[in-house]
């Protein structure tokens, strides 16, 4: 299992407007290229987005479902990735002061990755994470009134 945690200097609810935003997925969430639909209810309970990932001329539609979420706090996703399977990942949300602290907690659940040893998988996902931590913070942070992502960081 891999788990990212990263302070973010924006409220939680400036977090979670970007995470219930199902079409901005792409935007923050290293390796889905682009959105082809996202579910009118998202991130209700049983919702999902329907998403490519690869890099043109190889890409492949997928789709992330929400397994369960408690709003401004938490959400349970199943991603799809195939050829490599499907993960789960849980989304949480924590306040910090007037920052927020979003932790990723992913791991392989069907699929060939899953045949991959645990200490080989996590540090892939380690190093993914980190990095969609990073996109997060910057888009939630470049959309607090007043400042630019230039200025956040």
């Amino acid at each position: 299992m891999s788990v990212n945690e990263r302070t973010v200097q924006a409220s939680p609810e400036a977090v979670w407007q970007v995470l219930s935003d199902g079409w901005l997925y792409p935007v923050w969430v290293v390796g889905a290229t682009r959105m082809r639909d996202v579910d009118a209810d998202w991130p209700a309970a049983g919702s999902r987005l329907h998403h490519s990932a690869g890099v043109w001329p190889v890409v492949v539609n997928d789709e992330t479902r929400v397994v369960s979420v408690e709003p401004q706090r938490r959400m349970q996703l199943r991603a799809k990735g195939w050829p490599l399977g499907e993960a789960d990942v849980v989304i949480e949300v924590e306040p910090a002061g007037d920052q927020t602290v979003v932790r990723i907690r992913e791991d392989a659940a069907t699929g060939p990755g899953r045949l991959v040893p645990g200490v080989v998988r996590a540090p892939v996902m380690t190093w993914r994470n980190s990095e969609t931590l990073r996109r997060l913070a910057f888009l939630c942070e470049g959309r607090v009134e007043g400042r630019t992502p230039r200025e956040a960081h």
